[in-house]
C-alpha cells in the first residue's frame, strides 16, 4: 500500500494518491469504518460494503467493523489494493452539479441592496448561503439566518470557512 500522502478530515485520516482521495478511516462508538471514495468500482465479492448515505453518495462505499475479530487483514489489503489500482487507472464518479437555486428571501435581500448584491456575485461559494437559507423550515428562522449571513457575505467569507 503506497499512499503518497494523507491528511485529516473531521479529525480522521484520509489517504490519497495523485491528490485524489482513495480511502478514509473513521472511529465511532459502535464501529470502525473504512470509506472507499470510489468504492462503487470495487468487486466486493464478500458483500461487505454499504452505501453510508443512500441517495447522497454515488461512488463512496463503507466497510464497517463492529469488533476486532471482524477484521481480516488479508481481505482488507485486497480491497485497499483494488481501490488504489482503480485510482491509478483514473476511475472516478464525479458528483453531479446541481443548479444554484437562490431562495426568495435571499434573492429579495440581494436585489434590494446593491452592495450585498455585488459581494454575493463575487463569492465562489454561493451555494452554501443559498442552501443555508433554503433548509430552514420556518420563515422566522430564514430571516434570522439572513441577518447572520449578511455581514459574512459583505466580508467575502464563506459560511463554513472557519472549518476549512
Amino acid at each position: 500500500m503506497n499512499f503518497k500522502k494523507y491528511y485529516l478530515k473531521w479529525g480522521m485520516p484520509v489517504y490519497t494518491i495523485n491528490d485524489k482521495k482513495v480511502l478514509g478511516i473513521g472511529v465511532f462508538k459502535a464501529y470502525v469504518g473504512i470509506w472507499f471514495y470510489q468504492g462503487v468500482f470495487l468487486k466486493d465479492t464478500k458483500k461487505v460494503l454499504v452505501n453510508a448515505q443512500e441517495g447522497k453518495t454515488k461512488g463512496m462505499r463503507q466497510w464497517r467493523f463492529g469488533s476486532f475479530e471482524e477484521m481480516d487483514a488479508q481481505l482488507i489489503k485486497q480491497y485497499v489494493d483494488e481501490a488504489i489500482a482503480h485510482q491509478k487507472a483514473g476511475k472516478e464518479i464525479k458528483p453531479e452539479k446541481k443548479p444554484l437555486v437562490v431562495p426568495d428571501e435571499l434573492a429579495e435581500e440581494i436585489s434590494s441592496n446593491a452592495q450585498l448584491s455585488e459581494a454575493f456575485d463575487a463569492l465562489t461559494l454561493k451555494r452554501e448561503y443559498a442552501e443555508y437559507i433554503a433548509e430552514a423550515k420556518r420563515h422566522a428562522t430564514k430571516l434570522t439566518r439572513m441577518e447572520k449571513i449578511k455581514p459574512m457575505i459583505l466580508q467575502g467569507i464563506g459560511l463554513n470557512d472557519k472549518y476549512r
